[in-house]
């Protein structure tokens, strides 16, 4: 089995700073992995501890995210590859799902599992893994608590609706999306760090990957970050006690008038 794991380095403080094309600013900023991005990288080692599967990290960024990849390594992952080119800085989930699909299909074609995480906590749309498995032309499951098993061709998956669980079976190849979860994420032992130290990360450009560059980067992306704000917090709350259903709903036809001036 051939499993491949999006790992995405993101900061980890809540001092962000932006760009004037409303991008991040990473300069500066200390960063570790997307805590999603753990939890999948985490999920594909246990299918590996119970089938056996050759998994590959990759990660599309600057050079700095290639700690990320070595953290992954440290932990289980087999090898790993970056992705990095000029042309790909302010890519939005569009492009940044179709180079990394491009870069599957270029050097991890013959995969039966790509994790990710649900999300990203320095962007919080969820949308690179259903992209990317469009691109792919595979199945996908999002929301994704835990694997149940994978047999004849097939995943089940535990997924997490809005106030329920339900049971998913996808067809693979598939493409997996994982959500932090209650059970632990391994620590690397002394054996993964000197291996991690000492493993060779290609790291490929968009001309490696026969990637078209003018389809990533800000030309490339069909969004972009209008404006960039901090929200203001909410007032407190007003609780009243004693209220018969009429007086209730009288009070709140009254706030409600009143906010509306």
């Amino acid at each position: 089995m051939k499993i491949i794991v999006c790992v995405k380095q993101v900061p980890d403080t809540a001092d962000i700073k932006w760009t004037e094309n409303n991008t991040l600013n990473r300069d500066g900023v200390e960063s570790v992995i997307n805590p999603c991005d753990l939890f999948a990288t985490e999920t594909a080692l246990r299918v590996k501890d119970r089938l056996g599967a050759e998994i590959t990290a990759i990660s599309m960024g600057p050079k700095q995210a290639e700690s990320a990849l070595r953290e992954v390594i440290s932990m289980g992952v087999d090898n790993a590859y970056m992705l990095t080119d000029r042309f790909f800085a302010a890519s939005d989930t569009a492009a940044t799902a179709r180079v990394l699909a491009k870069s599957i299909e270029e050097k991890s074609p013959n995969f039966d599992l790509i994790f990710c995480g649900q999300y990203a906590s320095d962007g919080d749309t969820a949308q690179t893994g259903p992209s990317l498995a469009q691109n792919l032309g595979v199945s996908l499951v999002t929301n994704v608590k835990s694997i149940e098993r994978i047999e004849d061709g097939k995943i089940i998956v535990l997924k997490q609706e809005e106030d329920f669980v339900s049971r998913i079976e996808a067809k693979l190849p598939a493409v997996v999306c994982v959500l932090t979860g209650k059970y632990l994420v391994r620590m690397p032992k002394i054996l993964g760090r000197m291996k991690a130290q000492d493993a060779n990360i290609p790291v490929y450009n968009a001309q490696d990957i026969n990637f078209n560059a003018i389809y990533s980067g800000l030309k490339g992306s069909p969004t972009y970050v209008k404006k960039a704000f901090r929200p203001k917090g909410r007032d407190d709350g007003e609780i009243v006690y004693d209220y018969s259903a009429k007086e209730t709903a009288d009070l709140l036809l009254s706030k409600i008038e009143e906010y509306k001036g």
